[in-house]
């Protein structure tokens, strides 16, 4: 992602080693909003009392929010923009706000002005009570039911019960993260809205909070009906790298196993049929319903192998471990 993005950085007021909070937002076609929200995160950052940051992420933006994000930029040395050459959507832009940002804890929310930067102190609350994430429950949800509200109960649900974290309201963008939790975790897709789910394999303590939600004044959202489509095959990755990433011959060799025995069964039977009452097998379709399960087993537990050999190439090719260390006391 690094070729495709252009960052233009000022000096912080602290150095970033000494930075304890980074605020990351999205950007896309959000000129009417950038100011308010600015003039929002300003009523309330400075008063916690913690070096910060703010990383606008200027998504592909194709009116002027590049020039309002800009002139933030040259007046604020706390504000950072990185800019896409593209629309590469809010998950990337996630994802190049945790790769550039060096605050402990990082919090993300929208900016299209639904969220309430009144709600951070709630959120860092919850962090220094131990959570490693924390994430806003938007409890009266200021958008329309049919289109928005109500995909989302049914997804937030449907996530909930297969990833096995139970939350209210995964789509909220208003977030708390340990800044170590959000830089481990790869993001693409859709993914953004599965971070905690994801985040659950390091062994993280989940937390949620209500917060508040305002309708949009300015500028159209970039959510539809045409997403859920999207976000359900994620989810579908998703439980695949949380329950199969690191054994791929369990599901697949499952599968295979499965079928195999069960064409093996009908074969032997149909081999007794034929041996011993005689019956002919020429114009008995099971009979290919046999051999067919049986190949198909095979090709699921070859898939297994072959997965199984991916993950150890990729694994010890990147040196990456298959575990996550929270301290060690020495």
């Amino acid at each position: 992602m690094g070729a495709a993005l252009q960052v233009v950085d000022t000096a912080p007021l602290k150095q970033t080693a000494d930075l304890e909070l980074s605020v990351i937002i999205p950007i896309y076609n959000e000129e009417d909003n950038i100011q308010p929200l600015y003039a929002s995160l300003q009523s309330v950052l400075p008063s916690l009392g913690k070096p910060y940051e703010i990383i606008f992420i200027d998504d592909g933006s194709k009116d002027r929010s590049h020039q309002v994000l800009k002139s933030l930029n040259a007046s604020d040395p706390h504000c950072k923009v990185i800019r896409f050459r593209r629309n590469f959507g809010q998950t990337a832009a996630l994802a190049a706000g945790f790769a550039n940002a060096h605050g402990k804890v990082i919090i993300t929310l929208d900016g299209d002005m639904q969220n309430d930067p009144a709600d951070i102190p709630m959120l860092l609350a919850k962090i220094d009570e131990g959570y490693d994430v924390v994430s806003g429950w938007r409890i009266r949800r200021k958008d329309r039911f049919l289109t928005r509200r109500l995909p989302s109960m049914c997804a937030n649900w449907l996530i909930s019960k297969i990833t096995g974290v139970k939350l209210h309201d995964y789509g909220c963008t208003l977030k708390a993260y340990r800044r170590e939790v959000a830089q481990n975790i790869d993001l693409y897709g859709e993914m953004h809205r599965f971070i905690p789910a994801m985040a659950s394999w390091m062994g993280v303590t989940v937390a949620e909070v209500p917060v508040n939600h305002y309708p949009r004044r300015h500028g159209t959202s970039k959510y539809g009906l045409s997403r859920t489509l999207r976000v359900f095959l994620d989810l579908i990755t998703v439980k695949f790298l949380l329950s199969y990433a690191t054994k791929p011959l369990q599901i697949f060799g499952t599968i295979g196993f499965v079928s195999s025995f069960s064409g093996f069964a009908l074969a032997s039977y149909l081999s007794i049929d034929k041996l011993v009452f005689k019956h002919a097998l020429s114009d008995r379709p099971i009979l290919f319903l046999a051999i067919l399960l049986m190949l198909v087993g095979i090709q699921f537990i070859s898939m297994g192998l072959l997965g199984e050999m991916m993950v150890r190439i990729y694994h010890e090719g990147q040196d990456k471990p298959i575990y996550v260390i929270k301290d060690i006391l020495e």
